[in-house]
């Protein structure tokens, strides 16, 4: 089995290089796979990585622990969203734990940071939360089992012109992200003959959203599109019931986020009748996603899992799958092309792994807030089947 060690120089952090050294006596079916969950537990990100890690752990319940003669182990490893302890945490898992694979992923920066270290010591990454489309460009070790924000937008974006509304302001958070979803709804949008009054853009850190709601008051759109991380989402539903849009005639649309089941109940009847797409719902309609919930809760009672935790379960999916295909072998790139073209059947519903951009085509759907008992529920109402990484439908 190869080790892999970091060099380190002046003119640069580091540098990996394999030694071409053998294990003497141990046979790589006796040695457990490694998996290095880098996951932001602690922090502002902190319900991103708790998702991730309770749907691991809920995959490897529902599947076992040993996949073609592996026992698998999980290491987890907190980077508190910050990328530096990102990039510091992949490179000791890769060279003091010699990790077979590194995964999790919450937020762009820490992806792009990690990158370059799973390709220069030929490491595969399962990337199972950030959605900026160009984060598998940054290394061809990369693949992805969440979603783009592109795949994602672009079905709110069609499903808005094809329902009488003609005039739109957009809100999206002031960094990478939230211009991707601004120019994917914009794409769809203007070409079907809409109409952008205002393109607003507020600070990722506390925003106070009142101000920019009086000017989209001011504006009179038929319709509010926002696109913005989960935590800041639920706020702005609320503001957006309290300044009195909704009575205004101003519909509010957006990016699924906004409505992430994880925090949906937090924002109560100022949700309700709200129109996102996404990839999943909790409450999407299969047996194999009730099994799903139902495991998830048994290890995690204090939430329900939203679109990145059903990502983090295909993602350990991806990997127990091609390590069967690889008969037990993870050499670096032979296991990323056994991952490519995987097509399963996953509690969100049938996903492919393109080959091309490493990212899910699958189902994006769309979704309308409602009560349903106690609970707020993102309900499905329609679906655009086989949306690639780039919004197309394939």
């Amino acid at each position: 089995m190869k080790k892999r060690l970091f060099l380190r120089t002046a003119l640069c952090a580091f540098a990996i290089a394999a030694t071409g050294l053998h294990a003497p006596a141990i046979q790589a079916a006796e040695k457990p796979f490694k998996v290095g969950l880098i996951v932001p537990m602690t922090g502002a990100f902190a319900s991103t990585g708790r998702q991730l890690h309770s749907a691991v752990q809920a995959y490897m319940k529902d599947h076992g622990d040993t996949v073609a003669g592996r026992k698998i182990q999980v290491i987890l490893k907190d980077d508190n969203g910050v990328a530096a302890n990102s990039r510091k945490l992949a490179q000791e898992l890769i060279v003091n734990d010699d990790v077979d694979v590194i995964a999790g992923f919450g937020l762009t920066p820490i992806t792009l940071a990690v990158a370059p270290i799973a390709t220069q010591s030929k490491t595969p990454m399962v990337l199972m939360a950030a959605q900026t489309q160009a984060n598998t460009e940054a290394s061809p070790y990369m693949v992805r089992s969440s979603g783009t924000i592109t795949q994602v937008t672009s079905g709110i974006a069609q499903w808005a012109v094809e329902n009488d509304i003609k005039t739109a302001v957009t809100l999206v958070p002031d960094y990478a992200p939230g211009y991707e979803s601004e120019e994917a709804f914009k794409k769809y949008f203007l070409a079907a003959g809409g109409k952008i009054l205002e393109e607003i853009r507020v600070p990722m850190r506390n925003p106070d959203f009142a101000p920019f709601l009086q000017r989209v008051r001011d504006v009179k759109p038929d319709a509010l599109f926002v696109m913005l991380p989960s935590g800041p989402g639920a706020a702005l539903l609320k503001q957006y019931g309290q300044r009195g849009l909704a009575d205004a005639g101003i519909r509010l649309i957006g990016h699924g986020a906004i409505t992430d089941d994880d925090n949906l109940n937090q924002a109560g009847d100022a949700a309700l009748g709200v129109i996102t797409s996404d990839y999943y719902a909790t409450s999407h309609d299969s047996e194999m996603n009730r099994k799903f919930i139902e495991t998830y809760k048994s290890i995690d009672g204090t939430s329900r899992p939203n679109f990145f935790g059903v990502a983090g379960y295909d993602g350990m999916h991806l990997i127990y799958e091609a390590l069967r295909k690889t008969d037990g072998k993870a050499e670096g790139m032979a296991f990323v092309d056994a991952m490519k073209n995987l097509s399963f059947e996953s509690p969100r519903g049938p996903v492919t792994l393109d080959p091309e951009s490493r990212d899910f085509i699958q189902n994006i759907y769309m979704r309308k807030v409602e009560k349903v008992g106690d609970e707020y529920q993102n309900v499905e109402f329609d679906v655009i089947e086989r949306v690639n990484a780039a919004g197309e439908t394939k």
